[in-house]
């Protein structure tokens, strides 16, 4: 056979059969190649008797030198995790005679088979079969490294994300504070309604992050919180353990694809500004769906496994209290908020999630508010709407000037560049009712786009902004009233309908 050498039996018989036969058939029947059986017919020697006539191989020449028993070897032994670049580094030292360098790729080559029969034992993963609605599992990923922005500026969040292990049915969102139990329990679901039902088990990691800045009451409450949302929905709570991301591969996994389906989605719509974050969530969602579309089939056998929902959600917010200040605000979480003056004195339940504030007095809700976060840094952060403050302001313009949420106050950025305009040609007081005055115009007018894009073309033109043109520019159109004239029918007229109404009665 082709790779084998020949045996003295299969010469034997090659030489017996060669009597009778021609070379290729009688090398057919030897089970030998007609070329093995030419060069026999050269040479009939056996193969056993060609043996003793080899020359001996050339020996090779350790290029280590024998110092892989000596140095290498005994360094291995007493610490395995040493890579060979550290070993190549302690051998210069050793060493400095031998090039080393040259000499990496056999050191290499020596490690690797060495570990093979007498390094550590690895850890083994272990695959898993997933039946259909038996688990779902959560995670969170960072986004930012995709350059997404909102309105030119760039958008730091990252995305909460769903997958039922067996068919692969994705829900994904875009999370601005984070990971938290909020946007976990938010997130949830919505995915769980989105998808018409809930797997036996919900599997996440071990929520350390969300629970980072937390003392430990109040980590253990969340705790709570996450048992009873998954108990809500009958779903078993399960969590992989700390540091041990492959336990959520199912999810772990799905991250790549999914980040990679979003980077490659932002190339085809050739840019990655969005008008606003509503509009980013938007775009998300639909990309999600088509690619859930794709797995039609398996979602199908899936969703006649789930859990059917409860009649309602449960609660996806945490709770505060807050007093609304004599400065028209409260403080959360060292970030400042304007209300409306009118709550001044009052105490203001919030439902607080991931990407607003709703505030409630008593159980009326009274108004939703952005939500604001503080940086690490210590900066303050106040989340400022004008028209809670306009008319107080109006009444004390010069509170303008060291107000100390004041960069928050200007709605758009061509406000702000007036306001600088203004209190750079050196007249304070005028500086502050001119703001104030422009401030008080898009609120009254409710033309805060318009106006912005005005006060950008006189500040482009003239560089100081005009308040009594813009005003005159705004200003409501009068229209007249017509005159509308009504002729009544007199009275005795009604009279000719009466023997009509005679005739239809007695009929």
């Amino acid at each position: 056979m082709p790779g084998r050498p020949a045996t003295d039996q299969q010469v034997r018989m090659y030489m017996e059969s060669r009597r009778h036969h021609i070379q290729r058939i009688a090398a057919a029947k030897t089970g030998l190649s007609e070329r093995t059986g030419r060069r026999i017919e050269r040479d009939p020697r056996l193969p056993s008797q060609k043996t003793a006539e080899r020359p001996l191989r050339r020996q090779t020449v350790d290029p280590l030198g024998g110092l892989w028993e000596s140095d290498i070897l005994p360094l291995l032994a007493s610490r395995p995790g040493l890579r060979p670049v550290t070993l190549i580094e302690a051998m210069h030292l050793r060493h400095p005679d031998r090039d080393w360098d040259r000499l990496r790729r056999t050191l290499e080559r020596r490690v690797r088979a060495w570990r093979a029969e007498h390094g550590p034992e690895h850890e083994v993963i272990f695959r898993q079969d997933h039946p259909p609605g038996r688990q779902g599992l959560s995670d969170f990923t960072d986004m930012a490294d995709l350059g997404v922005h909102l309105a030119g500026e760039p958008l730091a969040y990252r995305l909460y994300h769903f997958v039922l292990a067996y068919s692969g049915w994705e829900h994904a969102e875009p999370v601005l504070g984070g990971e938290s139990f909020t946007a976990l329990a938010c997130g949830l679901q919505n995915a769980l309604w989105a998808l018409g039902g809930a797997p036996a088990e919900h599997r996440s990691d071990s929520l350390s992050a969300a629970f980072r800045n937390l003392d430990r009451d109040a980590a253990e409450d969340q705790t709570r919180r996450y048992e009873a949302l998954c108990a809500h929905y009958r779903m078993q709570a399960t969590r992989n353990n700390l540091g041990v991301a492959h336990e959520n591969g199912a999810v772990e996994s799905q991250h790549g694809h999914l980040k990679r389906a979003v980077a490659q989605a932002l190339m085809l719509r050739g840019s990655t500004d969005f008008d606003s974050f509503d509009a980013y969530r938007d775009w998300i969602a639909d990309l999600v769906g088509r690619r859930n579309a794709r797995r039609d089939k398996l979602v199908e056998l899936e969703r006649a496994q789930l859990r059917p929902l409860p009649p309602r959600r449960t609660t996806d917010h945490d709770e505060a209290t807050v007093l609304v200040t004599s400065s028209s605000g409260f403080i959360l979480r060292k970030v400042f908020y304007t209300v409306p003056s009118r709550l001044i004195g009052y105490r203001l339940k919030l439902r607080i999630y991931d990407d607003r504030l709703e505030c409630f007095l008593g159980q009326s809700r009274v108004l939703s508010l952005p939500r604001g976060r503080a940086p690490g840094d210590g900066r303050r952060v106040q989340v400022v709407d004008y028209r809670h403050i306009i008319h107080s302001l109006r009444r004390k313009p010069m509170a303008l000037l060291h107000l100390v949420y004041r960069d928050a106050l200007f709605p758009r950025p061509a406000f702000r560049d007036a306001w600088q305009r203004l209190l750079a040609a050196g007249d304070a007081r005028l500086a502050c009712r001119t703001m104030v005055g422009l401030l008080a115009l898009a609120h009254d007018r409710g033309c805060e786009a318009e106006l912005a894009a005005a006060l950008a073309e006189q500040i482009e033109d003239d560089g100081l902004p005009d308040l009594s043109r813009l005003r005159a520019r705004f200003a409501p159109t009068t229209t007249t009233v017509p005159d509308i004239v009504v002729v009544l029918p007199p009275i005795a007229s009604y009279d000719a309908l009466l023997p009509g109404m005679a005739m239809g009665a007695t009929s």
